[in-house]
């Protein structure tokens, strides 16, 4: 057999590979790889210079040029296309071990990089990058050996009857393989669609592009499952008893669970609540940073997250402080004493609340007599702001402080209780107490 017609079959022979790693054609082979090596490294960084992408969130680009999927995807055409060209002319001996290495580093990091961007943060994530690592390199080993085939072979034997349907393990674990590559290539479009659809959208236009995105990633997952169990060789026709029972199961038992997910889609497409909106629900009062399918998470301007099913947002009364303005009217009480100038005091609350940048100034603050209290004049200071998302506390703060200030320095006296106890009169003591009073004294 000439070196034209030598099929690349794996190695079986370990001696016989040793053998021809050690004959100088081996130099070729691995100075055509390192080609191929510093080729895909340049067109990768070409390509992280030409694309202006965030490569930390990114599948094909990590923060790094080995990082993402690109290189190795690179380095692998670019591979085989340098064995093509070399088994025409000599036999092959680096390209038999580096083929099947490449291939399982694509497979490990596209399984890597999808769950990474998918699954942000989950706490099972790590074991399952381990597992897809194990996997992909024991198939290399199997099939740099010769083992693979033989294997497949074995595990093909063992089979059982399911109702009309001849199982073995071989199909079982090829069932497998392919539904996990299904679902990875549907997580990885879902994630492309996200990213394209959330990308600099805001406000109401950020809502509906989530709802659209959350319908996509469900539609992709169900489209992947229904493909991996017919590569399984499951009647999907049989489902439809399973599909009845899960019906049933919703409409009975899980009652709440189905009102919550309808009831997010509800808030998504109405738009009535958005990403960013400061709103007040059962005396909880944050600005909304995330929409799930089944829960809103509400942020609390002091650092706490309230966890709202979707329902109770829907069928309670929820006070939305920026749905169609974001302004927020503020006020500040403060009395001072019957004595005081009015006109004097409503000038020093006005320019006590302009002092502040962050206080409009239209509509413009106002500062009105309240009501007679009784220790004095009570006074109201109402003012707007634009940023309710910064903090209130603080601005009402600085307001005080300025006002009490204004009111030191122009003689103005804020009062303090004071009350007045009147005493009724002693009633008269008896003869015998009167004059033995007066002996005592």
């Amino acid at each position: 057999m000439t070196p034209e017609t030598t099929p690349p079959v794996p190695l079986s022979d370990f001696s016989q590979w040793l053998a021809a790693m050690l004959q100088p054609a081996a130099l070729i082979e691995l100075a055509v790889l390192a080609g191929c090596v510093l080729l895909a490294l340049l067109l990768v960084w070409l390509l992280r210079r030409g694309l202006e992408l965030d490569h930390g969130a990114s599948i094909w680009f990590g923060r790094n040029l080995f990082d993402g999927v690109l290189f190795p995807a690179l380095l692998l055409a670019l591979g085989y296309a340098g064995r093509s060209l070399l088994v025409q002319y000599q036999e092959l001996a680096v390209f038999r071990v580096a083929i099947p290495v490449l291939v399982s580093l694509v497979t490990i990091r596209v399984g890597v990089k999808v769950l990474q961007v998918a699954f942000r943060d989950a706490p099972w994530l790590r074991p399952i990058e381990r597992s897809i690592s194990w996997v992909a390199w024991l198939g290399m080993v199997l099939w740099v050996s010769g083992l693979l085939p033989v294997m497949l072979n074995e595990l093909d034997q063992i089979s059982w009857k399911l109702g009309g349907t001849t199982m073995t393990v071989r199909t079982l674990l090829e069932g497998a393989l392919t539904a996990g590559a299904v679902l990875l290539v549907s997580l990885w479009v879902s994630a492309a669609i996200e990213s394209r659809l959330l990308r600099s959208a805001v406000g109401g236009e950020l809502s509906l592009r989530k709802a659209a995105s959350n319908a996509t990633r469900a539609l992709l997952m169900f489209v992947g499952l229904m493909l991996a169990l017919s590569s399984v060789g499951i009647d999907l026709s049989a489902l439809s008893v399973l599909g009845g029972a899960i019906g049933v199961g919703i409409g009975f038992g899980l009652q709440k669970l189905a009102a919550n997910y309808v009831s997010g889609f509800v808030i998504l497409t109405e738009r009535s609540m958005r990403i960013g909106d400061l709103v007040r629900v059962d005396n909880f009062e944050g600005r909304v940073t995330d929409i799930k399918a089944r829960f809103t998470v509400i942020r609390n301007l002091t650092g706490r997250e309230s966890i709202v099913p979707n329902e109770i947002l829907i069928t309670s009364r929820v006070e939305n402080l920026s749905l169609a303005d974001p302004r927020l009217w503020q006020s500040t009480v403060v009395g001072v004493s019957y004595s005081s100038d009015v006109e004097l005091v409503s000038r020093l609350l006005t320019e006590a609340a302009l002092s502040q940048p962050r206080v409009l100034r239209d509509p413009a603050p106002s500062a009105a007599m309240s009501a007679f209290g009784p220790d004095g004049l009570e006074f109201t200071l109402g003012y707007w702001i634009a940023d309710p998302e910064n903090g209130q506390l603080g601005l009402r703060s600085d307001i005080n402080k300025t006002i009490l200030a204004s009111f030191r320095a122009h003689g103005v006296e804020i009062p303090f209780p004071q009350r007045v106890l009147h005493l009724p009169a002693a009633p008269p003591l008896p003869e015998g107490l009167a004059s033995a009073n007066s002996y005592i004294k």
